[in-house]
């Protein structure tokens, strides 16, 4: 019989959902391929330093490491990376992190040697391998950093490594998405070029391979600097699939020759923007049926297609997440995850009977369901009548209860992107917060994706207005539903979510703390100094340098300390590329300068995104003690005076 629930405020109630288990108790798996009798996928270990471990299933046995603690697979190219490996019964091929050469592993004796050459200071990168049907050729995007700036091909590597890497095909700033037909005949990838991103404009092409391996035709099968097209893929027939928004939302098609076949006509999202490539939406069993998974209203889905393409049926698999779809066979993995139910690598039963096969769950430890917040979807009004919407999160510990009459403190969550989306699968990282009674919301503000091209690009010149409104709109909307106390508010994002977060610290009145992971103060700086993928990016989000100098200093919350009143907690990596650390440290010292309370802290080792499991516990405990100073309450377990002393800086 459980004991009867203590009453405490809001924010120090005493949850199992500890730093330890945020930090090291997990693995963050991506990337499933099925590979014969085997499933292989790439999991991302916290407690490893960071590294990334290739690992493989087969048969009924226990998942087993493939590559050794001296390799890390993970591809930098456009420094996001996404799928570094491919494989076949005899031979893995990957990307090792830190030379960033490609590695043959062979499956029998674990023997691994380079194929590529050494390159100094990574300067040429590998991703997105592909493997030809026939074994003997790896297809894969390189990137070169030279003097005169950085180049992106597609080339074919042989799988020997007795020779060195041969173009296939470039001329564009970027390439992506190379991929076989079944009978090796055939080749399709992916281009597009500044200042568009992926999710704005590609072109999809496809050649006939020679017999010497080159390209001795190309056609242009569809998209334009108007139209994303993304994930290619084939039938077993050979007939060429692939996503396009054309309609308004992605929606897979099939090539006929001509604009294509919109397979199914869901005003849903079959894909999301492309970040990182080698993900997968779709795939083909080997009858032919289609195998897809799509997004509406924050919830995912996966079904089947009708043999005449005209509907998706759904397939009640009980999960409501789906990344990095596999078919092959009769199988069909997936990174899937609920509401109740963490990310795991799983063999789903397509029949509906959810007799799936967790092959590696990310999470060892579990937390009863009385600790655990379930999302509530809404939409609300923002400004210029336009709908937002949001996941929202009540606090919930069931061994506490809060006084009568006090209200809980709210997290307005702003995600990265800005083209991210909120996820309604199960994450400790939201559930640290709402097991000590924060109610938090997780925020898509316009220009978020799942919700239609038409949203998406709504931040179109607009990225820290029309975002900053819909964050605080949904915190005013809680208020208004007395879910939220109005004065204990706060902002928090990472990146592009950063920015967003110190937009609305900076210019508005609403909230009372403000929190940065790697958040952009400077968007100036950004537009001059970023890497070659977001080099052209805010042209999108703000405008043109250096027309638009005025509009990028006003959205600038360095050029704009005078307005800003509240404390403000900023975490970088010292070693981050993508919004470089000096960035937030010169936002330190201007906070320093002006006395406005505030507490910074960079990582040594860590990039654009925390790895580390340090890192990751010294985050949350440092976070929670910076709350409890700046809104008053005493966190349990607090880490000490010494702790709480220094969040008050």
């Amino acid at each position: 019989m459980r004991s009867v629930a203590t009453t405490a405020p809001y924010g120090s109630w005493k949850s199992p959902v500890s730093e330890d288990l945020l930090a090291e108790d997990r693995v963050v798996p991506s990337c499933p391929l099925v590979v014969g009798p085997a499933v292989l996928w790439v999991e991302l270990r916290p407690a490893e330093g960071g590294r990334y471990v290739l690992v493989q299933q087969v048969g009924d046995g226990p998942p087993t490491d493939v590559t050794t603690s001296e390799f890390s697979v993970r591809s930098l190219v456009y420094e996001y990376g996404g799928l570094a490996y491919a494989g076949s019964s005899r031979h893995i091929f990957f990307v090792n992190g830190d030379d960033q050469r490609i590695y043959r592993m062979d499956r029998d004796d674990g023997s691994t040697r380079p194929i590529t050459p050494a390159v100094a200071d990574r300067r040429v990168r590998f991703g997105d391998l592909t493997l030809s049907p026939d074994g003997s050729r790896l297809v894969c995007i390189r990137e070169r950093h030279t003097d005169e700036g950085v180049r992106h091909d597609i080339v074919a590597i042989p799988t020997s490594g007795a020779a060195d890497p041969v173009p296939l095909c470039g001329g564009h700033d970027f390439v992506t998405g190379p991929r076989f037909s079944p009978d090796g005949s055939r080749l399709t990838w992916l281009t597009w070029d500044h200042p568009n991103m992926p999710w704005d404009g590609t072109e999809l092409w496809e050649g006939t391979l020679g017999p010497s391996g080159d390209l001795v035709g190309t056609r242009l099968v569809a998209g334009s600097r108007t139209e994303s097209v993304v994930h290619p893929g084939y039938a077993p027939d050979g007939t060429l699939h692939y996503v396009s928004d054309r309609s308004g939302f992605w929606n897979v098609y099939r090539d006929d020759g001509v604009r294509g076949y919109r397979v199914g006509g869901l005003d849903a999202e079959f894909a999301e923007p492309s970040w990182h490539f080698g993900e997968r939406p779709y795939g083909f069993l080997a009858d032919g049926t289609l195998v897809a998974v799509w997004t509406s209203d924050n919830s995912g889905q996966l079904g089947l297609s009708e043999p005449d393409g005209e509907r998706f049926v759904p397939v009640d698999t009980g999960f409501t997440s789906f990344t990095d779809l596999c078919v092959a066979g009769s199988r069909a993995v997936a990174v899937c995850g609920s509401a109740d139910q963490v990310s795991a690598v799983v063999e789903l039963d397509l029949t509906g009977g959810r007799q799936h096969r967790v092959l590696r769950s990310s999470r060892r430890t579990l937390v009863g369901p009385e600790y655990l917040s379930t999302p509530r979807y809404l939409e609300y009004e923002s400004t210029d009548g336009a709908t937002a919407r949001m996941l929202y999160y009540p606090p919930r510990n069931g061994d506490f209860t809060a006084p009568p009459g006090e209200l809980p403190p709210l997290i307005v969550l702003c995600h990265g992107g800005p083209t991210f989306s909120a996820s309604p699968a199960l994450n400790y990282a939201v559930q640290f917060w709402t097991s000590r009674g924060f109610a938090l919301a997780d925020v898509d503000y316009r220009g978020s994706s799942g919700h239609g091209r038409r949203y998406r690009e709504a931040l179109r010149g607009r990225w820290g207005v029309v975002d900053v409104a819909d964050c605080e709109h949904a915190a005013r909307r809680l208020v208004k539903l007395g879910l939220a106390d109005p004065d204990r508010l706060v902002v928090k994002g990472a990146s592009s979510g950063g920015f967003t977060a110190l937009c609305a610290a900076t210019f508005g009145d609403l909230f009372a703390v403000g929190v940065s992971y790697y958040g952009v103060a400077d968007a100036t700086s950004i537009a001059a100094g970023t890497h070659k993928f977001e080099s052209s990016y805010l042209e999108f989000l703000i405008g043109s340098l250096p027309r638009d100098i005025d509009r990028f200093r006003e959205r600038s919350p360095l050029f704009n300390l005078d307005r800003l009143r509240v404390p403000l907690l900023l975490f970088q990596g010292a070693e981050d590329r993508v919004v470089p650390p000096d960035q937030t440290a010169r936002l330190a010292e201007a906070l320093r300068h002006r006395g406005v309370p505030h507490q910074y802290v960079e990582f040594p080792g860590e990039q654009h995104g925390f790895r580390l499991a340090e890192t990751i516990r010294t985050v949350a405990r440092t976070e929670l003690a910076f709350y409890g100073a700046v809104l008053g309450f005493a966190p349990a377990g607090s880490p000490g005076s010494g702790a709480m002393e220094e969040a008050r800086l």
